[in-house]
């Protein structure tokens, strides 16, 4: 891993304290010039009643990293993202382990970008699929 690289991750874990972020216990785990991933374990804080991976804890880990990855791609200094709409695709149940969430661009404009982020399992099995509009506004 570059210097770059690492330093961005370190960024990026060090404002999770105190978010959901923490509460989920995600983790930024890396990244590259068009994608980001995030890290999630499943266990008994993020399952659903019938001991699977809760649907709205697979939501938040994917905007959690495609809102964060359109804010890479803009100049915090003059602008703000914020997310539109999230639609998500639950493809297959998880009982414990961990998911990963990576965030690809589809669009990158002004003032929108669409966002693909892939949930696998540890195999890379395909968990979950997610579409993300976010909005980049002037501060």
């Amino acid at each position: 891993m570059n210097l770059e690289k690492e330093e961005i991750l370190k960024q990026l874990n060090g404002i999770v304290p105190n978010t959901l972020l923490e509460t989920l216990q995600i983790s930024y785990t890396d990244v590259g010039e068009n994608y980001l991933t995030a890290k999630m374990p499943v266990n008994s804080s993020v399952h659903q009643p019938q001991g699977l991976l809760h649907g709205g804890a697979t939501v938040a880990l994917a905007e959690t990293v495609g809102s964060t990855a359109s804010h890479l791609f803009i100049d915090p200094t003059k602008f703000k993202v914020k997310g539109l709409e999230i639609s998500a695709n639950h493809l297959k149940s998880k009982r414990d382990g961990e998911v990963f969430a990576t965030a690809r661009p589809i669009h990158k404009g002004r003032t929108t970008h669409l966002w693909e982020i892939k949930v696998v399992d540890e195999e890379g099995t395909l968990i979950s699929l997610c579409k993300l509009t976010t909005i980049v506004l002037p501060k």
